[in-house]
């Protein structure tokens, strides 16, 4: 497995708890040149604050680090949130339509189909933790090399 195999961002440890660490990621300008770019969620804002399950302990709050999560793992969980749903909701569409004879209830219905699915994400939320997993590394401290010379 290569480096371009993962997606990663710069970011700051907001929060350590027991076995989690908080992590603010930055927007980066390589964001805009991702390929998974159109897709990730981390390129919508500006910050977004990451959970990672962290059991080490060698992390300290306010330090600068890298989160990796692998490429193929964000494009799933960009298919749970984007594409899933956009197929539910063409599909309650044709069916509220075909069933009512109203467009207007087939858009009522496509757009309630919205609501479940995003409820049983919510609640299958600690499996889908277990799936897209986030890595956390150190920034090497290039200065320390520098120094040496």
């Amino acid at each position: 497995m290569t480096t371009s195999d993962f997606i990663k961002h710069q970011g700051k440890i907001e929060r350590i708890d027991k076995q989690r660490i908080f992590v603010r990621i930055e927007q980066q300008a390589a964001c805009q040149d991702c390929h998974a770019g159109a897709v990730c969620m981390a390129s919508d804002k500006k910050d977004k604050v990451i959970e990672i399950n962290e059991f080490s302990g060698s992390f300290t709050l306010q330090e600068k680090v890298i989160v990796s999560v692998r490429q193929s793992t964000g494009l799933f969980a960009a298919f749970l949130a984007y594409i899933m749903p956009l197929v539910f909701v063409i599909i309650a569409i044709i069916a509220g339509i075909y069933a009512s004879g109203s467009e207007v209830i087939g858009g009522l219905i496509g757009l309630s189909v919205l609501f479940p699915y995003y409820f049983i994400l919510y609640l299958l939320r600690d499996k889908m933790k277990k799936k897209i997993i986030f890595s956390l590394s150190k920034i090497p401290d290039y200065s320390i090399i520098n120094n040496r010379n």
